[in-house]
């Protein structure tokens, strides 16, 4: 009668028994079907076929909960107005300023304007990019809407609601895609756009009495003749461009503004109305000293518009530098 011992010993020799050798061909064979327990990579197919229904469950349920939780998310939403606005955005409350035509791809980082004004070839890359981003102001159909809700605005006559202001391009002349923005004759025009910050409303500067020290002084002078012959024009958000040093204000020469010097306050608040086109501000160097980089620093004027060179708030800085 074996004792308790040699139970254990043989019952572990057993449990620890090397399986029988088999061909390395067979085993394959076995390991994909086996015929003993009639099962297909080691289960039955009762048992693939329960294993599979549980996981077209799991993830039907799963896909459901993360659809419902999706929807929840956009009825939160709405597709024109922002969330988060002013203040609580990120964008925040104080608009940049931006330019147009800008360097080539491949030189994004670059702000500087250069080009041959006597060679087509050479000036065409800036009067093809000006093309491509006045496109949208030159055909109405092009916008949302179709330019259906387009109002012919003033000072005096905002647009009603749901309406968005015309651009008139006619009044850029002679910054024009006929007149070659004016490149060929070494005097370029550069458009100027303010960032669209939602539900922003410019606090304008419209009293020549009480202007900031340091506003350009032609710019006070400017104001103060509106204030006298059109003071129905003084809201609007002014722009001045001038050279950054004194020897860059020495080289930029007269600068002209069309339509006028600055954005009407009759496109503000933005409210993200369907065909909205920002107003654009044509600056025409009219006689830019030749073959030396010219410094350039745009600002908008307004009172809740603050002014930052290293931060480029409510500015833009470029160069110029026409061979």
């Amino acid at each position: 009668m074996p004792t308790i011992t040699e139970d254990c010993i043989d019952g572990f020799q057993q449990y620890y028994a090397r399986p029988p050798e088999r061909p390395k061909k067979k085993s394959i064979k076995q390991m994909i079907y086996d015929e003993d327990e009639n099962s297909y990579f080691g289960r039955t197919i009762e048992s693939w076929a329960k294993i599979g229904i549980f996981y077209i469950v799991f993830y039907v349920v799963l896909a459901a909960l993360v659809a419902i939780c999706m929807w929840a998310f956009f009825q939160t939403l709405d597709p024109r107005i922002p969330k988060w606005t002013l203040d609580r955005s990120i964008i925040g409350t104080n608009p940049g300023l931006g330019f147009r035509p800008l360097p080539p791809v491949e030189m994004v980082e670059s702000t500087l304007i250069w080009y041959k004004g006597t060679q087509h070839e050479n000036y065409k890359h800036w009067t093809d990019s000006l093309d491509d981003f006045l496109a949208v102001y030159k055909v109405p159909g092009l916008t949302p809407g179709r330019g259906q809700n387009i109002y012919n605005c003033d000072y005096n006559q905002p647009p009603p609601r749901g309406q968005v202001c015309d651009v008139d391009i006619k009044t850029w002349a002679p910054c024009t895609k006929e007149n070659n923005y004016s490149y060929h004759k070494s005097s370029p025009c550069i458009f100027l756009k303010l960032n669209k910050i939602y539900d922003w409303m410019p606090e304008f500067y419209n009293t020549s009495t009480d202007l900031p020290h340091n506003m350009p002084e032609n710019l006070k002078t400017y104001i103060a003749e509106i204030e006298k012959t059109e003071p129905h024009k003084l809201n609007t958000i002014w722009v001045s461009c001038e050279g950054e040093n004194p020897a860059d204000q020495e080289n930029v020469g007269s600068v002209n503004y069309l339509p006028v010097r600055g954005f009407p306050g009759y496109f503000y608040p933005y409210q993200n109305s369907e065909g909205y086109l920002s107003p654009l501000v044509a600056v025409h160097f009219q006689r830019p000293k030749r073959g030396i980089i010219i410094n350039v620093e745009c600002k908008a004027w307004a009172r809740n518009i603050k002014h930052d060179r290293k931060d480029r708030l409510g500015s833009v800085h470029y160069e110029l530098l026409i061979d």
